[in-house]
């Protein structure tokens, strides 16, 4: 199983999130420090859930990284995440239409 299908499963698992998207972008780092051969080591991810009412994106941050703390201090060299309620990703989109 890929690094980003175990992200998927252990948010998903964790979080019950509404929406969830993971993007590998380690083509974007081919070369660089940190960036190995095989890829799979940078990610966006893309979380809409209710367990984030209530909390701050610091706090968010720290409840995905608490769940992949695994994958961070192995293969995962960087995440950039995006922690959203579903009223905020409601409101979101009628900004954008």
């Amino acid at each position: 199983m890929g690094v980003a299908q175990k992200i998927h499963d252990k948010l998903s698992a964790a979080l019950s999130p509404d929406f969830i998207s993971i993007n590998d972008e380690s083509f974007l780092h081919k070369g660089h420090a940190g960036a190995p051969e095989g890829g799979e080591s940078h990610f966006r991810v893309h979380v809409i859930a209710t367990c984030f009412e209530g909390l701050n994106r610091v706090a968010r941050q720290r409840m995905v990284n608490d769940v992949l703390r695994e994958e961070l201090s192995g293969p995962v060299h960087a995440l950039t995440m995006r922690t959203l309620t579903p009223a905020e990703a409601d409101r979101e989109a009628l900004s954008i239409e």
